[in-house]
């Protein structure tokens, strides 16, 4: 639980370990979709997605942002070895989290079919219990995470997948298989199937996340002995009363709150515009959108893997920012912010370049549909690929700014870039034949606002200045090597072995080998920063043996 060590004071390892278990969360979200894709039907998985997005945004506005909120508050106590106070304010989020998880579970039971066409209201009444077991594990994620420790939340996250990924496909098969009783083939059965398998993906989730807290309230009550031992030390005899503890969690919870909410709630708003608005305002078929909406869901659920490095490190870069801030070092604080952004763009570029060039292997290989499905969804994700840049920078700044205390410019800036998307991605459904390919189109277009107020504001509020040559410029060369390197060698294996699957693995290490040594090649990385980053010691000697440093 200390946090005294040269390794745990390098937010860039802690980054790392919680990015590790981000992108294998994803990777295992990514891999069970496909099957469970299988079993529920593209409507169902349509049904799915449209009622996970309004869960999605009831869980943001109550609970979602509640790991970074904790960790910002309860930091600041540790790092001046209040250790009553911030056990303290663990109780008091406790207590916080279970009164509003509650409050917003019963909404979202009762309230579903204000959301939701009526078919797929018994899926987003299934999300309803999540909600309250997500806040509790929230507040245990946030309180580790203050002590820059990632390692408890990594597990966690990766436990939370596989139970999600386990009942998610076993719940849809069987709640289908039950619900096929007395029901004769037809509309009404393949009707019936969707809607089941979307309830029964629906359960997987709730009892992902209920695994997930099982195993972070065994962790607390481990070090529960070492928390209270130090407690009963803490020499400090002023304490902080619940009350002054309740009125802080709320003032920073809110702005946390709502800056998230809003920061997530473009997915919902083009859910509902694509899925219930506009069909209604057009004369169109509910389902057709339904099912097309789940091959827009497809290519999201990629695009999602490799943001998986930019949240962990801003959920790395909060208490880190907090403690510097509020050191009154401002100088170390643009260091921490520089590192963190130069790290993030060289994980996100080629990332995003590589979806853009490998994007229908990808798909095929990951969601094996017909050929047009397949297709639509690779071309989709071409229109993504640019907003992972811009997501993972957006994303760094928001948490950047509230690390800073400047908690309520993220909520402001976030309400601009909706309201902008909100509108173009209306204008372009209701009056345009784009379909799919606009909401694509305003996602990236929010992201981008997004990354222009948010520099807009750091640079006003402590005048930092972006470096761009190591952090954008070599990046984004040595990407555009990597990914005509990645696209020749896919292209030569697929001749070579007649299977996308087989040629796909090779051409993608091939690339990631490309990419580092033009990388390192054009000196856009230092000993220190490599050995800064995770296993960055092993990086350095294989980098010396190849003359690359």
């Amino acid at each position: 639980m200390g946090n005294q060590s040269k390794t745990k004071d390098n937010f860039l390892a802690q980054a790392g370990i919680l990015a590790t278990a981000g992108i294998l969360s994803r990777i295992i979200g990514l891999l069970y979709k496909s099957p469970l894709v299988a079993v529920i039907g593209e409507t169902g998985f349509g049904y799915y997605h449209a009622a996970y997005g309004f869960y999605t945004i009831v869980l943001l506005i109550s609970s979602y942002s509640i790991p970074s909120a904790i960790s910002k508050l309860i930091a600041p106590k540790l790092a001046v070895r209040e250790y009553r106070n911030a056990h303290r304010l663990f109780y008091c989020a406790l207590g916080y989290v279970l009164v509003v998880g509650m409050i917003a579970g019963l909404f979202l039971f009762f309230c579903a079919g204000w959301f939701v066409e009526e078919q797929a209201v018994p899926v987003l009444r299934m999300f309803a219990p999540t909600i309250f077991f997500y806040g509790i594990l929230g507040v245990l994620r946030g309180y580790f995470q203050a002590h820059r420790s990632m390692v408890q939340t990594s597990f966690s996250q990766i436990l939370e997948q596989i139970a999600n990924a386990i009942v998610s496909i076993g719940g849809a098969w069987l709640l289908i298989k039950w619900g096929a009783a007395g029901v004769t083939a037809g509309a009404d059965m393949e009707g019936k199937r969707a809607v089941l398998g979307a309830m029964g993906s629906a359960l997987g989730t709730g009892m992902g996340v209920l695994a997930g807290l099982i195993f972070m309230w065994g962790v607390y009550l481990l070090n529960r002995k070492i928390i209270l031992r130090r407690v009963q030390r803490d020499p400090h005899e002023s304490m902080d009363s619940y009350g002054s503890m309740i009125r802080m969690i709320s003032r920073i919870v809110t702005p946390f709150i709502l800056s998230t909410a809003i920061y997530n709630l473009n997915s919902t708003v083009v859910s509902y515009l694509y899925t219930k608005l506009i069909p209604n305002l057009r004369a169109l078929d509910s389902d057709l959108h339904y099912t097309n909406y789940g091959t827009y869901g497809v290519a999201v659920t990629v695009f999602n893997i490799p943001i998986a490095f930019a949240t962990a490190m801003a959920s790395a870069m909060i208490p880190s920012v907090a403690q510097a801030s509020a050191s009154g070092d401002i100088e170390k604080t643009k260091e921490k912010i520089t590192s963190a952004v130069k790290t993030t763009m060289i994980i996100s570029i080629p990332a995003a370049v590589g979806l853009f060039v490998l994007a229908k292997p990808i798909i095929y290989i990951l969601f094996p549909r017909s050929d047009e499905v397949v297709t639509l969804a690779a071309k989709l994700l071409m229109v993504l690929a640019a907003a992972v840049v811009l997501y993972a920078l957006s994303t760094l700044s928001n948490s950047i700014l509230q690390g800073l205390g400047r908690v309520n410019i993220p909520v402001v800036n976030a309400g601009i870039a909706l309201t902008i998307q909100s509108i173009a991605s209306f204008a372009l459904l209701m009056y345009t034949d784009v379909d799919l390919y606009g909401l694509a189109i305003t996602n990236t277009l929010y992201a981008a606002i997004m990354c222009v107020l948010n520099q807009v504001a750091l640079r006003r509020v402590i005048n930092y200045r972006q470096e761009w040559k190591k952090s954008f410029i070599l990046p984004s060369l040595a990407s555009l090597v990597m990914g005509v390197s990645a696209k020749g060698a896919f292209q030569l294996l697929v001749l070579a072995t007649k299977s996308p699957r087989i040629a796909l693995a090779p051409a993608v290490a091939f690339g990631v080998i490309v990419y580092f040594v033009v990388l390192l090649s054009l000196k856009t990385l230092s000993e220190e920063e490599i050995k800064d980053l995770p296993k960055g010691h092993v990086l350095v000697k294989i980098a010396k043996k190849c003359k690359l440093l």
